[in-house]
């Protein structure tokens, strides 16, 4: 039993970081696209533009969804005092996506499209925007008493490192929103978009390392992680490789090539999330209480694994069957071939 009670907590870290790669990697690029149409010039563009989300843009947020669930069943605690610390910008985050579903419905029956293309791009800033705050509240760290109950203020996830982290993510989600529509347009509006996809790549990379620089200056749980060997030797590594993924994207952008840039952006969000689940590893609410701690009764966690063991692989055929079946281009007007 003792095993059980080391060994699951660790589980379901594993599936819900699983739970929301796959959402920041599958929606990250809906958003983006959201937050593209805000500067498209014409009416025809932002049509292209969402009309390339319009078949796979409901089931990418069903991942979310899977992982508050999972997080709800297999750490109760960190869900309540997690939810209660983050309250503003998981609201924010929520009114985005509630924003940008009624706007792409309502657009489709107007007459007059601009309020709803506003609506649609500014849900989409707002859903990323709030992410960001989220997540640099959460390498921040939540103040909670010694039963991880929260204790803080409704404005701890208001800083200058929160903010940072949320610009940045912003720009990483743009930058997959554009090689995403690198992949899927053509002519002239892909051409916009492997400019773009270069602007945002050097963006995210900036802001990327202004964080790893001051993430361990702010925060004095990260730096005490990060230097502790063996954690030291895999972040010295981590920011050479993200280095080499960005010139290996600005290579394939400026050979103009169409699917590689895609590639090398999922491969930057899989090298930032391996750093950031090193850096909160063990917790769950992060600083103070660790996942097993939080965890919920190992029965509990072996029944949600049985459940969940036959839910993955449906969602994951369910998701590849649709890019399968919606792989081809998107083509409008002037814009397409």
């Amino acid at each position: 039993m003792e095993t059980l009670k080391y060994f699951l907590p660790q589980v379901w870290f594993v599936i819900l970081a699983l739970f929301l790669f796959l959402y920041v990697m599958l929606d990250g690029f809906d958003l983006g696209v959201g937050i593209l149409s805000l500067t498209s010039s014409d009416d025809e563009r932002r049509g292209i533009l969402m009309t390339s989300l319009s078949n796979i843009w409901d089931a990418n947020e069903t991942w979310l969804v899977l992982m508050a669930g999972g997080l709800f069943g297999a750490f109760p605690l960190a869900y309540g005092t997690i939810l209660n610390a983050l309250y503003i910008p998981i609201f924010v985050m929520v009114f985005g996506f509630i924003f940008r579903g009624v706007a792409f419905e309502f657009r489709e029956l107007a007459s007059r499209k601009l309020f709803w293309n506003f609506a649609f791009g500014a849900g989409s800033f707002a859903a990323a925007l709030g992410q960001g705050f989220a997540l640099g509240a959460v390498l921040k760290g939540i103040a909670v008493d010694e039963a991880g109950h929260f204790i803080g203020t409704t404005w701890d996830w208001l800083s200058l490192p929160s903010l940072l982290v949320a610009l940045t993510l912003i720009q990483g989600y743009v930058l997959i929103g554009s090689t995403y529509l690198v992949w899927k347009t053509t002519g002239e509006l892909q051409e916009t978009h492997y400019k773009t996809a270069k602007i945002a790549a050097w963006t995210t990379m900036l802001g990327a390392i202004f964080i790893t620089i001051t993430t361990p200056i702010f925060y004095e749980s990260a730096r005490l992680r990060v230097f502790q060997p063996p954690l030291v030797f895999i972040f010295a590594v981590i920011p050479l490789l993200g280095v080499v993924l960005v010139s290996q994207l600005l290579s394939s952008l400026n050979r103009k090539e169409e699917r590689a840039p895609f590639v090398w952006t999922i491969l930057l969000f899989v090298l930032s999330f391996i750093g950031l689940g090193l850096i909160v590893f063990p917790y769950i609410i992060p600083t103070e209480i660790t996942i097993y701690e939080a965890a919920a009764d190992p029965s509990s966690l072996v029944i949600m694994i049985i459940f969940i063991g036959f839910l993955i692989p449906v969602m994951l055929f369910y998701n590849l069957y649709q890019y399968i079946v919606f792989r081809g281009k998107v083509t409008g007007g002037n814009y397409g071939e």
